[in-house]
């Protein structure tokens, strides 16, 4: 454990924001690794459940899968619990597996969206929901502290391995379950790009058994080309085909799909924040949006809150992070929440962002409706925002920068109701990132240099503009 402690620091972290993640084979994504996080966790998990232990494994289509899928195998298996193996499957499906299959925990064998060298390892407790801060610092210190090493079951105490062979099929049939009796996508064209990832036969299967004409892109997975310029990062590909084929409306998954992005009739892609109106406006009128209200992050365009209290909705935001949007969820009791980066999670479905469901809630819409999903999109105006990052020296809470208070005061005057201001640090550079939005795209960059002057000039210098 040493070398892992080296690579790791002084901190001795594994978990990150969404599990363990890196390069794989690198610590402190190895087989070493991964056996040892099986271990702890199948320990930890033993003692809190009572009755016959298991864990269902998924994972993407990453070349490195194999290895960690063997090495957790394992570990699991060393300490007397069994595994399930359901192949390449989506995050989701996973969280719900682990629920429909009464196991003691999921594993997610996934880097979602990075590139294939890398991978990762995340876990779901018995209900289905990733697990918490805590448990995860239980796992580390079962790790780094040597405590179960000795812990050896022998003889017919030693878990086994089992391939789920309906995995797909349990799947498929719950998603489809969360349509309304019936509903049916005949004589509707749709593309799928499934990022040559974990949907690639799931999503397009479900589909085509509602009646969709579904033409497929991105569902060639070979082991390296995962994210490789298809799916939700590069979605020109997606906006190429449904140009190409007339179709009615595109849909692209990222490498885990728990991540959507959409693209309409005319080939153009569809604001993340549009889709979280649309579906909330939907949700509201079947009376199924609990508390009249939504999750979202700090980073959501204005143009969402205003199209959502038009609509009698109310709009909570969080941190970045869908972990940060479920937890306001769970504590507020909300059922809709996500990001507009295409995490969206529908807690009366499923425990996580789940991609597939997004998407048919959306075509479910469209269906009833009868709308394109262009006019569905009309019901939020997204706002032009202007973003400007400032290199800082050092990071002082932004109180105690002198006359910071004042500046922003003065400029969110100046914008009026129809703008608004978000200052943050970088979670992983030494930034200030300004965020400025509003209805006139020459004012809110005025006010955006403006801000990120006065901070410069105090906290560092030096920066980056993107809108």
């Amino acid at each position: 454990m040493t070398d892992i402690v080296s690579r790791l620091g002084v901190e001795r972290r594994l978990f990150g924001t969404d599990g363990v993640r890196g390069t794989a084979n690198v610590e402190p994504v190895t087989a070493e690794t991964a056996m040892k996080l099986g271990r702890a966790a199948a320990y930890l998990f033993k003692k809190h459940r009572t009755g016959h232990h298991r864990f269902v494994i998924g994972k993407d289509t990453r070349l490195s899968g194999y290895m960690l899928e063997s090495a957790l195998t394992a570990g699991i298996c060393s300490m007397g619990v069994d595994v399930l193996l359901v192949g390449p499957m989506p995050t989701p499906a996973i969280a719900f597996l682990t629920k429909s299959l009464r196991a003691d925990a999921g594993v997610v064998i996934s880097a979602s969206h990075n590139p294939f060298e890398d991978n990762g390892i995340k876990f779901f407790s018995h209900d289905g929901f990733k697990l918490p801060d805590g448990v995860e610092q239980e796992i580390e210190e079962i790790i780094f502290s040597g405590a179960i090493d000795q812990e050896r079951p022998t003889a017919r105490e030693i878990g086994k391995a089992f391939r789920v062979d309906d995995a797909d099929g349990r799947y498929i049939e719950f998603a489809k379950n969360t349509l309304p009796k019936g509903m049916q996508f005949d004589g509707m064209k749709i593309v799928v790009d499934t990022a040559n990832g974990a949907a690639y036969k799931v999503a397009p299967t479900v589909l085509r058994e509602l009646g969709a004409d579904v033409i497929t892109i991105g569902d060639r997975p070979n082991g390296t080309n995962i994210n490789q310029h298809c799916g939700a990062l590069y979605p020109e590909a997606l906006q190429k085909a449904v140009a190409t084929h007339h179709a009615d409306i595109g849909i692209a998954h990222d490498g885990d799909a728990d991540r959507v992005v959409f693209c309409d009739e005319q080939g153009k892609v569809v604001h993340g924040d549009q889709i979280l109106a649309l579906c909330a406006i939907e949700m509201e009128r079947a009376g199924r949006l609990t508390g009249h209200s939504v999750v979202a992050t700090v980073m959501s365009n204005l143009g969402l809150e205003l199209a959502l209290r038009q609509a009698g909705i109310s709009l909570t935001r969080t941190a970045v992070g869908d972990r940060y949007v479920l937890e306001r969820m769970l504590k507020d009791g909300c059922v809709f929440g996500g990001e507009q980066s295409g995490h969206f999670i529908f807690l009366d479905f499923n425990t996580t962002g789940d991609g597939l469901i997004t998407a048919l809630q959306v075509l479910a819409t469209m269906e009833r409706t009868g709308k394109r999903l262009s006019e569905l999109s009309s019901c939020m105006t997204v706002f032009p925002q202007v973003l400007v990052n400032v290199r800082v020296a050092e990071r002082r809470e932004l109180a105690d920068i002198p006359g910071y208070a004042q500046i922003v005061s003065d400029l969110e005057r100046r914008l009026g109701p129809q703008g608004r201001i978000f200052v943050r640090y970088s979670g992983t550079e030494p930034l200030l990132r300004v965020m400025v939005e509003g209805e006139d795209f020459h004012v809110i960059s005025r006010v955006a240099e403006e801000l990120a002057e006065s901070l410069r000039s105090r906290v560092g210098a030096g920066s980056t503009v993107d809108q």
